[in-house]
């Protein structure tokens, strides 16, 4: 295992942070696999998987068992992670900006399309390595200029040359549940099921410019664009990327972070990155995958206290009532009923809420939004 220190750019006198990445294996042979934990920085379940991961990867790597090169950042965001405000956390936005660190990574495909596009050939191998050779370029020309750009960056230049990228997140309060493009579903299916994810939800660009979606969408994008110009190469799909939702904010426990840690383990050694004399058997599916476009958000039709009515995991009808949202100075009380079928799989922390404020998610198998797919 090699540890590397990536010092951000500082944005103070006096001041320098640091990103940390773990690398196994060795580079170059075999799959590239990148994990990191805590983009949003107050979402710390993955940061427990992470610690937990790492012990599991240096066994692995000491009984020789590591087929290609896994890169590990257990804290993805330390800008975020030392940010406070009446001692609440505030990991999600960068406080300078106001901008969420997992939104407004670069478009590849667009900044790379016109160099790769002479150089590709019938070869999907060779084209891979065009793309990624191009992307490293734009990255190596990319001079950041705040303190948020040079992480991003950071961030980048570790994951862009992955076959697989799992970025660890969680939401409010919720239970497991995983976010992928619909290209990538073939590959990551199995790691769904061996997570036991509850809610599976899959797009085709989700909007925002998130982390995953950055490393995943160039393949999908540069192979249509290229199509609609006449130019035929074939692009495969070079990156798969997931953001799994590891349940709530408070589920940072050792027995769920051991079991996490063990599943995307499993997986590994199901994609022969890890050796294995016993191939492990991919767990029956959970719930069956629905678009991301079929999640209904509810929000509150006024402000006032919230008690809900169902249960993250909780399978809700039309009409079934979600929440009560209760105003005691009238008195009135707002039922909040769901508008969709399908599996409530994350609402809110707070028990008071703002008129219009988020309530909760429920996966719903029929597609009806259109445009920006993610929350703020």
């Amino acid at each position: 295992m090699q540890r590397v220190d990536h010092p951000l750019l500082s944005q103070s006198l006096g001041s320098q942070k640091t990103l940390t990445s773990f690398h196994y294996g060795n580079a170059g042979e075999g799959k590239k696999i990148y994990i990191q934990a805590s983009l949003h920085a107050e979402e710390l379940p993955g940061m427990l998987v992470a610690h937990k991961l790492r012990s599991l990867l240096e066994a692995e790597e000491t009984a020789g068992r590591i087929q290609g090169e896994i890169v590990l950042v257990p804290v993805a965001n330390p800008i975020g992670l030392s940010q406070r405000l009446d001692h609440k956390p505030m990991g999600r936005f960068e406080l300078e900006s106001s901008e969420n660190f997992n939104r407004h990574y670069p478009d590849f495909a667009k900044a790379i399309a016109p160099q790769v596009k002479e150089a590709l050939g019938n070869d999907p191998a060779h084209n891979v390595q065009v793309i990624r050779q191009a992307m490293a370029a734009y990255l190596h020309n990319w001079k950041p200029s705040t303190e948020l750009q040079s992480l991003r960056h950071r961030l980048l230049n570790l994951a862009f040359d992955a076959d697989q990228v799992l970025d660890l997140h969680c939401d409010c309060e919720g239970v497991m549940h995983f976010y992928t493009e619909e290209s990538c579903w073939p590959t990551l299916e199995p790691l769904a099921y061996f997570l036991h994810s509850e809610a599976i939800l899959l797009a085709k660009g989700s909007g925002g410019g998130p982390f995953d979606e950055c490393l995943s969408g160039v393949w999908w994008q540069l192979s249509e664009q290229l199509k609609a110009q006449g130019c035929n190469s074939p692009i495969p799909q070079g990156c798969c990327t997931t953001t799994i939702e590891l349940r709530g904010e408070a589920d940072v426990g050792h027995a769920w972070a051991q079991a996490d840690a063990a599943a995307i383990l499993h997986y590994l050694q199901h994609m022969e990155v890890l050796a294995s004399s016993t191939k492990p058997l991919v767990p029956p599916a959970k719930c069956k995958a629905t678009p991301l476009a079929g999640s209904e958000t509810l929000y509150a039709p006024a402000a006032g206290l919230v008690v809900f009515a169902a249960k993250p995991g909780q399978y809700l009808k039309v009409g079934d009532l979600l929440a009560e949202v209760i105003d005691p100075l009238t008195p009135t009380v707002h039922s909040v009923l769901a508008g969709v079928e399908g599996v409530l799989y994350a609402h809110i922390r707070e028990r008071y809420v703002l008129a219009g404020g988020e309530l909760a998610k429920i996966a719903g198998a029929i597609p009806f939004r259109t445009g920006e797919l993610l929350g703020f």
